[in-house]
């Protein structure tokens, strides 16, 4: 059963990061411009979104300018590389390390212009457009195998498989439907792998996570008490806590927009360090 883990109404709870070195959870509030633990809160004068983590005390942030180095003892940023800088129109959304120490980040319109986002992966200081004409992009993970990569276009109600090459990482072949969510017209939002090659997907509007199996199957929900359930991440000791973000956005109630835990719910697997 989903607990509070932080009460703060977040009017857009988005990308939990699990530090493993820390033992601490951070999160963002994408619209409050807002990067948040549980011990503080750093505030930024421009959309923050997604993190992995670099060492004990850095984390490289997302936002809707750049990917930066972020240190977490004094506040200092430093950008690394432009993130669509030029466009005032998107800003960065979800994302996730990956197995080689990269780090996929997608981006989109801050009013939900259509098709107007991509999905980049930062590798060893560039980045690389993956795909482009993304409404808004989702569900980033990694199978634990390391031979593919999910991802969403949240509005197209599939969840993508993206098979990759060994070596470095990069896409090989095209990418194929993996859950299709058309007939439900459930939303895939952020979303996680286990240890056992599950899915866990937030789904907007639906107040939950679903799990799917390594093959596609539904498995079990998770029910939290927001309605906009927006990223799971695995955190705690052990590696056994759910927690979920979620959104106030556009609703009303003292549940929407708080960050959920979920005790012993599976078992998770370590997020990976970003190389810079």
């Amino acid at each position: 059963m989903a607990e509070i883990f932080d009460a703060h109404n977040c009017i857009l709870g988005e990308g939990p990061l699990w530090h493993p070195e820390r033992g601490e959870l951070f999160w963002f509030d994408i619209i409050g411009k807002q990067l948040r633990s549980k011990a503080r809160v750093w505030d930024f004068e421009e959309y923050v979104s997604a993190a992995g983590w670099v060492d004990r005390d850095t984390l490289l942030v997302a936002s809707a300018s750049a990917l930066f180095r972020f240190d977490l003892a004094t506040g200092w940023r430093q950008d690394l590389v432009a993130l669509e800088a030029d466009n005032a129109v998107t800003r960065s959304n979800d994302g996730r390390a990956d197995p080689w120490g990269g780090f996929w980040i997608g981006t989109m319109g801050v009013g939900l212009e259509e098709k107007a986002g991509a999905i980049y992966r930062y590798y060893r200081g560039e980045v690389t457009k993956l795909y482009e004409a993304i409404t808004v992009p989702n569900a980033i993970c990694f199978a634990p195998d390391r031979n593919c990569a999910y991802w969403t276009d949240t509005f197209a109600y599939r969840i993508m498989r993206q098979p990759l090459e060994p070596e470095q990482g990069w896409p090989e072949g095209p990418a194929e439907v993996f859950i299709d969510l058309t007939e439900s017209q459930l939303k895939a939002d952020g979303a996680v792998v286990d240890a056992e090659g599950r899915i866990w997907n937030a789904q907007w509007g639906a107040s939950r996570v679903a799990v799917y199996g390594p093959d596609g199957s539904f498995v079990q929900e998770i029910d939290v008490d927001g309605e906009q359930s927006s990223c799971p991440a695995f955190g705690g000791a052990d590696l056994t806590t759910l927690f979920v973000t979620t959104a106030a956005e556009g609703l009303e109630g003292e549940a929407e927009g708080r960050t959920y835990s979920v005790p012993d719910a599976g078992k998770g697997l370590p997020e990976y360090r970003v190389i810079l």
